[in-house]
């Protein structure tokens, strides 16, 4: 499996996952539970009017943590926007939820991937493992 299927069917599996950005010299963390993989491409979604929109703007480079059992996985990346229309309704089709909040034309959803990123599979049972994309 390539490496950025296995990093999204592992935060697809969890549901959630905590994304950490900075704010100045303060590390900031939160939930986040939207992930998608489209055209070879892992997204996340968020509000552009949040927070975490002008921090990820700021510095782009992110860090994330996912939990399944006694497995975890850390990706560490930088984002990119790509604010295109058809990524917006895929991810409002895989999570209809999110219609209450966001459409893909309300010029608040934001649309970010990774560009590049590192990701370590972890356990307490077993030596990390690390694939990049």
């Amino acid at each position: 499996m390539e490496s950025i299927e296995r990093i999204y069917k592992f935060l697809d599996e969890t549901k959630s996952y905590a994304l950490a950005t900075v704010e100045g010299d303060q590390p900031r963390v939160r939930m986040f539970g939207t992930q998608l993989l489209m055209n070879g491409k892992l997204y996340i979604q968020t509000g552009a009017s949040k927070d975490v929109a002008k921090q990820i703007a700021a510095n782009p480079k992110v860090e994330l943590c996912a939990c399944k059992g006694t497995e975890w996985m850390r990706l560490c990346g930088e984002l990119a926007e790509d604010n295109s229309r058809e990524v917006k309704v895929a991810l409002l089709e895989k999570m209809p939820d999110l219609k209450t909040m966001y459409n893909p034309d309300d010029g608040n959803m934001q649309m970010l991937y990774f560009k590049c990123g590192k990701a370590t599979f972890a356990s307490f049972t077993s030596a990390p493992e690390t694939v990049t994309f």
